[in-house]
């Protein structure tokens, strides 16, 4: 069974998310949205499917991250999320939360062995794709 299928988001902490944001799609063309900037590929098993990934600056005083004191959290795509869960909670992983689940997909966060947390995301990319339009957001090329 496959465990990471590949990078879902990268969110770290900083002053000011606003002026962060703003510097990277000046500097760095991203195009961003009031929660960050979201990039766009095709899927390499399947390359007629979409996939996204998040990159989002998280105000400094967060409580997101917690329990980690960490100044960033990755998120990694996954399948099959519940068996995914099962099999790391009986391998003692510390399992942090109960698996969410919202039209775009489904999260739970984990800790590594030094205190990082980690989301996990199974997604739904349709949907996932269908909010962004919503928000009238566009995706990073």
């Amino acid at each position: 069974m496959k465990k990471v299928t590949g990078i879902g988001g990268v969110f770290f902490k900083c002053k000011d998310p606003n002026k962060m944001r703003e510097w990277y799609k000046q500097n760095l063309g991203l195009k961003t949205n009031p929660y960050g900037a979201v990039f766009e590929w095709f899927q390499g098993a399947d390359n007629s499917k979409k996939g996204f990934t998040t990159w989002s600056p998280f105000d400094d005083k967060t409580k997101y991250f917690e329990p980690s004191s960490k100044e960033f959290m990755i998120n990694y795509r996954v399948e099959n999320i519940e068996a995914l869960v099962a099999g790391l909670r009986n391998s003692g992983v510390n399992v942090v939360d109960e698996i969410e689940t919202y039209d775009y997909g489904k999260f739970v966060h984990i800790l590594d062995p030094e205190g990082n947390k980690i989301e996990l995301w199974e997604p739904n990319d349709v949907e996932y794709e269908k909010m962004g339009k919503e928000m009238n957001s566009e995706t990073t090329k």
